[in-house]
C-alpha cells in the first residue's frame, strides 16, 4: 500500500541551496509547502508586459472595441487557467514533472516530440520574448543601451533556474506582493484616464478578431500547461487537489484577465503606437508611477523567466538526455540562458516584434491544445491505475495513440483553420472565422486519442493503490532525488 508521506525537518524550503538532480520522483521526506502558494507562483510570471501586449493585438492589431476584446481575454483565459488547475493536480501524487507524465499518453519515445516543442517554447522562445520585454522596460526607465539592459535582465533569470525550485518558489511569493501593488496603481491609472464605453472609429465586434483575440489569449494562460506539475510535484501527496486547482487557476486567470484588460484600455488612447508599446503604456501616468511601472516590468519579465528557463530544462530531461552528473538540471538551465539570451539579442533589434509576438502565441497554442486534449483523455482512460511502471527510462514503453493524434489533429487543425501572417488555412481564406485552429486540435487529437487508445491498447499499470512512494528510475542518469 502507499504510504502517506510525512513532511520532516529535511523538507523544509531551501531558497539558498542548488537544487540537486534533475526529473527524479520527488520523494516523501522531501515534500513541503502549501497547495496555495501556486496562487503567487502563477500570479507573479503574468505580471508583465507581454501579459498587458496581448490586450493591445486585440484593439489595436485586430480592431475590436474595449468590452469586445474583454470577453475574448476571459474566454481565453478562463480555458487555460481551467486546464492549469486541472494539470497542477497530478503533481502530488507521483511527485513528477508535468512532461514526464506526458509519458503515458505519448510513450518514452514518442514523448520525445512534446517534450522537445517545450523545450524551444519554453527554454527559447518564451524566454527570448519575455527577456526582451523586461529589457526594452529597463532601457526606458534607466537610458541604457538595449544589450546591457538585456544582459543584466538574462543574468538575474539564469541565477533564479539555476538555484531551482526553492528559489524559483521564494521569488514568485514575494515577487506577487510587490509586483502585484505596483500594476494595480498602473492599472487603476489606465482606467482612469480611458473612456472605455466611448466609440472609437475603427474598432467594433467582429468574429475573426474576437477568434484571434481569444486564441492569443488561451496561448498565453495556457501557455503554463505544459509546467503545472513541476511546481505542484513538491507538495505532500495528500494536499488538497480542490486548493491546488483553485489557487494554480486563480492565479494564472486574475493576473492574465487585469493585465490583459489594461493593454485593450491603452491601446484606445489617441497616439498611442503598438510599434513602442512599453512607452505608451506608461504614457498616462504621473513620472513616480511610471517609473515604478517599468521596474515592475523588468521584475515581472524576471519571474516569467525564472520559470520558462526552469521547466524548459525539464522538459529537455524529458525528452530522455542522458546526462549523468548531479547538477544537470542546473547545468542545463544555465544552457538554455545563454541560448535564450542571443534569440533575444536578435530578438531586440526586430522592428516588427509585435507581428512576430501575435504568431508566437498562435503557435504556442496550436501544439499545446491539441496535446491537452490527448493528456487529459488519457489521465480519463487510466484513472484508478499506477503508471509507476509505465514512466520510468527503462521500462520501453510504447503508445503509438498520442503521437499519431498529435500529429493528425496537428496538421488538420493548421491546415484548415490557421491564421497568421505566414499562413492561412484553406477554410480561414475562405470564411471569416479569425483562427479556431486550436479549438479544433484540442477536440479533433481528444476524440482520435479516445479512438487510438481503445485500438492499439497501450499497457494499463496496475492498481493505484498499490503504487510506491517513489517512483524509481524517471530520469536518464537513473538516480533518486
Amino acid at each position: 500500500m502507499t504510504a502517506t508521506p510525512t513532511v520532516g525537518a529535511s523538507a523544509a524550503p531551501k531558497p539558498l541551496s542548488v537544487e540537486p538532480g534533475g526529473i527524479e520522483a520527488i520523494p516523501p521526506d522531501r515534500r513541503h509547502g502549501s497547495p496555495w502558494q501556486l496562487f503567487s507562483t502563477w500570479t507573479a510570471p503574468n505580471l508583465e508586459f507581454a501579459t498587458v501586449f496581448v490586450g493591445v493585438i486585440g484593439v489595436a492589431f485586430f480592431g475590436l472595441d474595449f468590452w469586445s476584446a474583454v470577453a475574448a481575454i476571459v474566454l481565453g483565459n478562463a480555458l487555460g487557467s481551467i486546464t492549469q488547475g486541472i494539470l497542477s493536480t497530478w503533481g502530488p501524487r507521483e511527485g513528477l514533472a508535468q512532461l514526464v507524465l506526458s509519458r503515458t499518453a505519448f510513450g518514452l519515445r514518442g514523448n520525445i516530440l512534446p517534450a522537445g516543442l517545450n523545450t524551444v517554447m519554453a527554454g527559447l522562445g518564451w524566454f527570448a520574448t519575455n527577456s526582451v520585454s523586461g529589457a526594452l522596460a529597463l532601457t526606458v526607465l534607466t537610458g541604457m543601451p538595449a544589450w546591457l539592459s538585456l544582459v543584466i535582465i538574462v543574468a538575474v533569470q539564469v541565477l533564479l533556474a539555476f538555484v531551482g525550485h526553492d528559489l524559483v518558489q521564494w521569488f514568485e511569493r514575494y515577487a506577487t506582493y510587490v509586483l502585484g501593488a505596483i500594476f494595480l496603481v498602473a492599472v487603476v491609472t489606465i482606467f482612469l484616464h480611458v473612456n472605455v464605453n466611448a466609440p472609437v472609429k475603427g474598432h467594433a465586434f467582429n468574429f475573426p478578431g474576437f477568434t484571434l483575440t481569444a486564441a492569443a489569449a488561451f496561448g498565453y494562460a495556457a501557455g503554463w500547461n505544459p509546467y503545472a506539475s513541476d511546481y505542484s510535484r513538491y507538495l505532500p501527496k495528500n494536499s488538497s487537489t480542490k486548493a491546488i486547482a483553485w489557487a494554480a487557476g486563480l492565479g494564472d486567470f486574475i493576473s492574465c484577465s487585469v493585465l490583459m484588460a489594461a493593454g485593450a484600455a491603452v491601446a484606445l488612447l489617441a497616439g498611442f503606437n503598438p510599434a513602442d508599446p512599453t512607452a505608451g503604456f506608461v504614457a498616462p501616468m504621473p513620472l513616480v508611477i511610471r517609473d515604478l511601472t517599468l521596474v515592475a516590468i523588468a521584475i515581472g519579465a524576471i519571474a516569467a523567466n525564472a520559470l520558462n528557463i526552469y521547466s524548459g530544462a525539464m522538459s529537455f530531461l524529458a525528452a530522455g538526455v542522458k546526462i549523468n552528473f548531479g547538477l544537470r538540471r542546473a547545468i542545463v538551465a544555465l544552457g538554455f540562458g545563454i541560448l535564450g539570451f542571443l534569440i533575444a539579442l536578435a530578438a531586440i533589434l526586430n522592428a516588427s516584434f509585435g507581428e512576430w509576438y501575435e504568431n508566437f502565441l498562435l503557435v504556442i497554442a496550436y501544439w499545446i491544445a491539441p496535446w491537452l486534449g490527448i493528456v487529459l483523455v488519457d489521465r480519463f482512460l487510466r484513472r484508478g491505475t499506477s503508471i509507476a511502471e509505465l514512466v520510468p527510462d527503462g521500462a520501453r514503453y510504447r503508445n503509438p495513440a498520442g503521437i499519431l493524434s498529435i500529429l493528425i489533429a496537428g496538421v488538420i487543425s493548421i491546415w484548415l483553420f490557421s491564421n497568421q501572417s505566414f499562413y492561412t488555412g484553406l477554410v480561414a481564406q475562405v470564411a471569416p472565422i479569425g483562427d479556431l485552429t486550436p479549438l479544433v486540435g484540442f477536440a479533433l487529437a481528444a476524440v482520435l486519442y479516445y479512438a487510438f487508445f481503445r485500438a492499439f491498447k497501450p499497457a494499463v499499470g496496475g492498481p493505484l493503490a498499490g503504487e510506491p512512494d517513489v517512483v524509481i528510475g524517471v530520469d536518464a542518469a537513473d538516480t533518486v532525488a
